[in-house]
Order: C-alpha cells, then sequence, then structure tokens
C-alpha cells in the first residue's frame, strides 16, 4: 500500500517550510520546567538536598563541629567537603534546585494569575439549555419578582450574578483558586526571603559575662562564631553592650521558670541608656536583633605564684547539658611564675586548672553531677597541671578545654586535685596557691540581622491562608430558568393553574459533598418556602438528582 501525503502542497520551487528546531526544543523544555509535576520534583528535590545541611556540621553555623568532624573522619571528611556538604545550602547544587524551582513557579504562577484576572472580570457563563442533565435539578412554581428577585437573592449570598433575560446565572468559589495562586506566590516571596537573609544578613554568637570590665562591641573580631552574607562588608552597626544583671529562676524540680538579662547599651556613639531581654523578647537595635540563647557560671580562681604573682581566671564554664547545669572548664595562667628579677618566662612553668563546678553539689560523695541550676551548695573540683600548656605552637585551641596532646607527650603533668568552696584556698607542692573567689554570670548571646524576616513572615501567613482557601473552598455554579406560562401538563411538571415555573439547576465544579444541601437552601429561597422543595410529595414540583 502507497502512503499518501495528505499535507498542502507548496508551490512549485519554494522549499516547504520548518519550524525552528532550537525554538521547539527551548518551548518544549520552559513547559515542562512550568509544568506542577516538575515543581513538585524540584520541592521535593530540594527537601532532599536539605538533609545534608540538618545531619553535618555547617561551616557558617559552627566551625568546631566540622573541626570535630575532621577529626573524628578524616578520609570521609574531605570528600564531603568536596561536594559542599559542609557549606550545604549556599552550594552549586543547592543553588541550581533553589533557581529552578524559583523559575518554575513563577513561569507557571504568571499565567494562570492572567487566565484568573480574566475569570473574575468575566460574567458567568450563560444557562445550559438542557438543565435537566446536570448533577443537581428542580422545577418549582415561580416566586413573585421574577429573575431580579433571585439575582438580588443570590448576591445577598456572595454569589457573582448574571441575568440575561429570563435566566439567571451565578458562580461562586473563586477564592478556590485565589488561594491556590496566594499559596504559590508565597511559595516565591519564601524563596526570595531565604535569599535575602543568605546575602545581606548576618549572625554572630558571643558569651558576654556581667561585670564593669566585660563590655561587648559589635565587631567581627569580638564574635566567637560568625557568619556573614556575600554581600555583607566589615562596616556592622555600631553599638557596644555591657551585662549588669542576669536573674534567672527555677522550679524547685530545676526546671526553668523565666530569664531576664538587664544590660548597659552604647548605640551608634550616643547616650548609654538600660535594657532588658529575655528568651522570648529579645533586644531590637538599630540594625540588629540581640537574642539570649543560654547561661551559666563562671568561677573566679585566683592564684598566686610561686614568685607572688597574682592572676585572676574569669574564663567561664561551659555546662554539660544536665538539668543542674553541672559545668566544665578550664583556668589557664600561662603567664604564671615569671622571675621579677629577669622578667622571663618560663614556659615549662605554666599553669592550669582542669576544673567542674556543681551549683548545688551533693550532700554525700560522688560530687559529679549538680541537684539543681542555683547556687544552693556550690563546689568547684580542680585538677591542677604544670609544664608547657602549647599555647605557643601555634595551633587553634580552645579556652575551655586542655590540650591533651600535652598531657600525653609528657610537656604538661598533673600535680594534684583538690575540692574547693567559696572562699577556700589550696597550697600546691611548690608553695603556689589557688583560691575559690566566687562566680559571676555569664550569658550567650545571637546577634542577628536578618532582612528576610518580615517577608518570611508575611510570605508565611500567605501560605498558610491560601492552602487553606485552596483545600476547604469549592467552586459551584447555579442555572435559573423562569419557564413560560403555558397548558396545565402534569406529565411535565406544570402546574394546573397555569402560573409561570422557574428550572433550578446546580453544577460543582470540583468535589463537593455539601453541595446537595447547599441547592435545597437555594430552592427553598427561590420558591420562597422555608423547606426543602423536593421533600414534600403534594407539592407541584418535579425534582431530579444525579445526571442521566
Amino acid at each position: 500500500m502507497t502512503a499518501v501525503d495528505d499535507r498542502p502542497a507548496t508551490p512549485a520551487g519554494l522549499p516547504r517550510r520548518r519550524g525552528n528546531p532550537l525554538l521547539a526544543l527551548l518551548r518544549n523544555s520552559w513547559r515542562q520546567l512550568t509544568s506542577m509535576r516538575t515543581a513538585l520534583v524540584l520541592l521535593f528535590l530540594l527537601a532532599v538536598a536539605a538533609i545534608p545541611g540538618s545531619v553535618l556540621p555547617q561551616r557558617g553555623v559552627n566551625p568546631e563541629d566540622v573541626r570535630d568532624f575532621y577529626t573524628a573522619n578524616p578520609d570521609l571528611a574531605p570528600l564531603l567537603d568536596r561536594v559542599g556538604a559542609f557549606e550545604a545550602f549556599s552550594s552549586v547544587w543547592f543553588s541550581a534546585i533553589y533557581l529552578l524551582l524559583f523559575t518554575s513557579l513563577i513561569g507557571c504562577i504568571t499565567p494562570r494569575l492572567r487566565d484568573h484576572v480574566r475569570a473574575l472580570r468575566a460574567r458567568p457563563p450563560a444557562v445550559p439549555k438542557r438543565l435537566e442533565r446536570l448533577p443537581q435539578h428542580v422545577v418549582l412554581p415561580a416566586s413573585e419578582g421574577g429573575t431580579a428577585a433571585v439575582a438580588e437573592m443570590l448576591r445577598r449570598r456572595r454569589w457573582r450574578v448574571a441575568v440575561r433575560g429570563d435566566e439567571v446565572s451565578a458562580e461562586k468559589g473563586y477564592l478556590k483558586e485565589t488561594g491556590n495562586l496566594i499559596f504559590h506566590t508565597s511559595m516565591v516571596l519564601v524563596l526570595i526571603g531565604v535569599a535575602l537573609g543568605s546575602w545581606y544578613g548576618w549572625h554572630g554568637n558571643r558569651l558576654l559575662v556581667a561585670g564593669a570590665d566585660q563590655v561587648f562591641c559589635n565587631t567581627r573580631q569580638q564574635y566567637a562564631e560568625f557568619r556573614l552574607g556575600p554581600r555583607v562588608g566589615d562596616d556592622l552597626p555600631r553599638f557596644c553592650l555591657q551585662l549588669d544583671e542576669f536573674d534567672a529562676r527555677f522550679l524547685p524540680n530545676g526546671q526553668a521558670s523565666s530569664f531576664n538579662a538587664k544590660v548597659t547599651v552604647d548605640e551608634n556613639g550616643g547616650a548609654a541608656r538600660q535594657e532588658e531581654f529575655s528568651v522570648n523578647s529579645p533586644l531590637r537595635l538599630d540594625g540588629a536583633n540581640v537574642y539570649l540563647l543560654g547561661h551559666g557560671y563562671v568561677p573566679l580562681i585566683r592564684y598566686t605564684d610561686r614568685f607572688g604573682g597574682i592572676q585572676t581566671s574569669t574564663v567561664p564554664f561551659l555546662t554539660t547539658g544536665d538539668i543542674g547545669l553541672t559545668s566544665e572548664g578550664l583556668a589557664a595562667f600561662p603567664d604564671a611564675n615569671v622571675d621579677p628579677e629577669t622578667g622571663v618566662r618560663n614556659p615549662d612553668l605554666q599553669v592550669a586548672f582542669s576544673g567542674l563546678y556543681l551549683p548545688t553539689a551533693p550532700q554525700e560523695p560522688p560530687f559529679v553531677r549538680s541537684e539543681h541550676p542555683t547556687e544552693q551548695n556550690p563546689l568547684l573540683d580542680l585538677v591542677a597541671y604544670r609544664g608547657n600548656l602549647g599555647l605557643d605552637a601555634g595551633i587553634p585551641g580552645s579556652v575551655y578545654q586542655l590540650d591533651e596532646r600535652q598531657v600525653r607527650n609528657g610537656r604538661l603533668a598533673e600535680v594534684g586535685a583538690k575540692q574547693l568552696r567559696i572562699g577556700e584556698s589550696w597550697t600546691l607542692d611548690d608553695g603556689s596557691i589557688v583560691e575559690f573567689v566566687g562566680t559571676e554570670r555569664y550569658i550567650v548571646l545571637s546577634v542577628r540581622h536578618d532582612p528576610g524576616m518580615m517577608l518570611l513572615l508575611v510570605s508565611s501567613i500567605g501560605l498558610v491562608l491560601g492552602l487553606m482557601g485552596s483545600l476547604f473552598v469549592r467552586r459551584r455554579r447555579v442555572f435559573v430558568r423562569l419557564l413560560p406560562v403555558g397548558p396545565a401538563d402534569p406529565d411535565r411538571g406544570s402546574p394546573t393553574d397555569g402560573s409561570s415555573l422557574v428550572e433550578v439547576a446546580g453544577l460543582p465544579r470540583t468535589e463537593h459533598p455539601g453541595f446537595a444541601a447547599e441547592f435545597a437552601q437555594l430552592v427553598a429561597a427561590i420558591g420562597g418556602r422555608s423547606g426543602d422543595a423536593g421533600t414534600d410529595p403534594d407539592a407541584p414540583v418535579r425534582a431530579r438528582e444525579g445526571a442521566e
């Protein structure tokens, strides 16, 4: 059998025109990218891509945890770092999914928004010729007022109404599509808010000890941990904080009841002022917010070396995480035992005390855990070390922990242990003395600036409202036709008294289990009765439910 080419013939001598394959490829790719299926796939991929950022430590949030992960996994960590697993939310692959989802949502929303605005401005569709084929249908005697009264009743019930002669079309439920568009638009705004916070936001953590000599100023050098967005320079907002008082209250079982920090604020070189803030009420400054993350104790340890030199350690002890605020820390004295005659510091005579602080120690040993976070029976358990602390080796270390490598290589030796209460002292073997003077309080601050926070709040509200509208609003239509007066015909539903009839039909555009009850209420209102017109066997009507 010979194939027949039924395409229109081209004039002789002219080549057949073909579409540009590149344009066709771009058009098909755009359609695939802006389809709902692609958007759902990209949203799923974005959730999967966020898993490494939630499971693995992130360099921008906690670089010390990344360093510890390197130490614990020397073979795996470089491979993960090569693919950006420790900076997941700023990696190339996460950004690619992020931008594709952003483009897909915009390409999906734009034409739908245009069509929705056009539908809102258009009149409801004309009444179909065969209303009896719709799922809900009833014929009943017409009430007074005709189509004008029916249209006014429907408008009072917030239906969009169009009157065409003896016919009335009404439509309701456009908030479903409006909510859908608000939901997707809010998702775009969420992405924009996250991008603004990532590019122009910054945050830093700082531990601040109470006292007149402990002042924190908003500079990069004074942060223990910080992260600046790529569009943020070094010119941070100018302010300084000094912790005057910290009040922490607890229940008898040790649960926290309230926290309140009183600080002195010097902002932009102006007059100093007093401010208070707590966990759920941050300190709001010009260009930054200060949040209270944690708190603890600073044991004041005074050390008098063999030459009479006196030094006091004010290094905070970090809590171990239990409810009693058991704390661990290190009091290091690298400048101890300096010969007053020569002024030479012997690195092999440096002193450090590794300690465990219990705000409320048990009455009987073992003293390893505090029973309450308040200072009811404070106890400081110290272990003394003498030797080279390793501070001059140029290797980064923590001021809160002893360098165990110096202990293992024998350059730092343990010289004793002692449990001290406030006011007690301990004389070491070389005649030096250590005293437990008392304690101070410290707080952990998080200073943050996120320009996308308000946008995220608004978009989150839009997500909830849009989702509610999309899920709970149903589109439906109602059609009313005033039938002409004709001869009595009981088989067709015409009344025997020759009065006019009205034909009412309803159509839910989506699955709507409650539409039958709503339609019955409309029929009762149209017929001027309070009951359901289709339930009275003596009424001169003909009712029908279900499509033929």
